[in-house]
């Protein structure tokens, strides 16, 4: 009979993702001391959503970036990020300078 010390102890944590269309997050019972990414795989998700590429993929925790080899903690939920359709940075230079044609051409001031 096996007592109860050689039973590994688990923790609970969420593995979630979205897309425009869809959104999960799972629930997941992991061994204490398991990565992110032994979390990610257990929980499957990339059955559901095969485009997930974890080699490439960026990962957090309640939104704070992580590491794929960061140790998941009791409650956490996991997020798997998809990559940016369009640079922040240049879509704000965008606005910016189209902010200004548009002053420019905005008429005259009040006095």
């Amino acid at each position: 009979m096996a007592s109860a010390d050689s039973t590994p102890a688990t923790i609970r944590v969420e593995v979630a993702y979205a897309r425009p269309d869809e959104q999960l997050i799972i629930p997941v019972e992991v061994a204490e001391g398991a990565t992110l990414e032994q979390a990610i795989i257990q929980s499957r998700i990339q059955e559901r959503f095969p485009e997930i590429q974890l080699q490439t993929a960026k990962v957090g925790v309640f939104g704070k970036l992580g590491k794929l080899s960061a140790i998941a903690r009791p409650g956490d939920r996991i997020e798997i990020y998809r990559p940016l359709l369009a640079d922040p940075k240049e879509v704000r230079k965008q606005r910016a300078a189209e902010g200004k044609r548009m002053r420019k051409g905005g008429g005259d001031l009040e006095p």
